[in-house]
C-alpha cells in the first residue's frame, strides 16, 4: 500500500511542479482555469509559490521515506481547501459562475485527498532520532505568529496587508492560504523532529525562491502604500530562504547529503 501511495504522491508533486510552472508564466491554460477575478501578475507568482512549496514538502517526505511528515501537508491541504470551497460556492451561486462552482468541486476533491492523507500519516511514526534544531524550532515559532497575524486581517478583508493590490476575494483566499501554511508549522513542533521540520523548510526555500526575484525587481516600482510592506515580505523571504540553505544543506547535523567520510590515514 505505501509503494502505491509513494508512485501517486510522486505523481502528484509532479502536477504540482507543472502548475508552479505554469502560474508562474500565467501560461493561457492555468489563467482560464483560474475563475477569480482581478488577478494580478504578483498574485499568479504567489500562487506558483504555493504549488513549488508543496510539492518540495511532499518530495521531502517521500523521498526521505519519512511518512509520517505527510500529516502535515494534509493538514495545509484541508485547512486551504474546505474554506475555500465554500467561498468558492457562494461565489459562484451568488454570480451565477459555473467555473467557481467548479473550483469549488475541484477544492472539495483536495481536502478529501487532504484528510485521507492526514489520517492515513498521523498513525505512522516519526524518526526522533535527530531532533529539531532550537534556532529553527523559535524560527517557526515567528513564523507562526506572523502567519497568524497576517491570515487573520487577509480573511476579514483588510486592506493593504499585502504588498500588492487584490480583490477581497482573494484576500480571502490568501488569507487561507497562510493559515494553511501556519498549522503546517504548528504540526511540526507538536511532532518535533527533524524530519519532520526539513520538510517546511523545504516548502519555504522552494516559496522563496520564486518570489525573491519578482519581489526585488518590483521595489523600485512599487506603489508607496505598498513599499514597506514589500521590503518587510521581501526580509522574510530572505531570511526564511538562509535558514533552510544553513539547515537544508550547511549545517553538519542536518544537510540532506551524508557526512562523507574521511580518506586521510588514520596512522598509528
Amino acid at each position: 500500500m505505501t509503494k502505491g501511495i509513494r508512485y501517486v504522491l510522486l505523481l502528484i508533486c509532479v502536477l504540482q511542479i507543472l502548475f508552479a510552472i505554469a502560474f508562474f508564466l500565467q501560461l493561457p491554460f492555468v489563467v482560464s482555469l483560474w475563475p477569480f477575478q482581478g488577478t494580478t501578475p504578483l498574485t499568479f507568482i504567489f500562487v506558483s509559490s504555493i504549488f513549488a512549496a508543496a510539492a518540495a514538502s511532499t518530495l521531502w517526505a517521500v523521498a526521505s521515506e519519512n511518512y509520517g511528515a505527510l500529516a502535515g501537508i494534509g493538514l495545509d491541504y484541508l485547512m486551504i481547501l474546505a474554506p475555500v470551497a465554500i467561498l468558492s460556492f457562494q461565489l459562484g451561486a451568488s454570480n451565477n459562475d459555473s467555473r467557481l462552482s467548479a473550483y469549488g468541486v475541484a477544492c472539495v476533491f483536495g481536502a478529501l485527498f487532504g484528510l485521507g492523507l492526514l489520517l492515513w500519516s498521523l498513525r505512522i511514526p516519526i524518526d526522533r532520532t535527530r531532533p529539531m534544531p532550537r534556532f529553527a524550532r523559535w524560527s517557526f515559532v515567528i513564523f507562526i505568529i506572523a502567519l497568524l497575524i497576517v491570515s487573520v486581517q487577509l480573511i476579514l478583508k483588510v486592506p493593504n496587508v499585502i504588498p500588492w493590490a487584490i480583490t477581497p476575494e482573494l484576500s480571502v483566499v490568501i488569507g487561507w492560504m497562510f493559515l494553511g501554511a501556519a498549522t503546517y508549522f504548528v504540526y511540526a513542533l507538536l511532532r518535533p523532529s527533524w524530519f519532520n521540520a526539513a520538510g517546511q523548510l523545504a516548502g519555504f526555500l522552494a516559496y522563496d525562491v520564486v518570489l525573491i526575484v519578482p519581489f526585488l525587481t518590483r521595489l523600485p516600482t512599487t506603489p508607496p502604500e505598498h513599499q514597506i510592506g514589500l521590503i518587510v515580505y521581501t526580509a522574510v523571504v530572505i531570511y526564511s530562504g538562509l535558514l533552510a540553505i544553513y539547515y537544508l544543506f550547511i549545517h553538519k547535523s542536518t544537510r540532506v547529503w551524508p557526512k562523507v567520510p574521511s580518506s586521510r590515514p588514520t596512522g598509528r
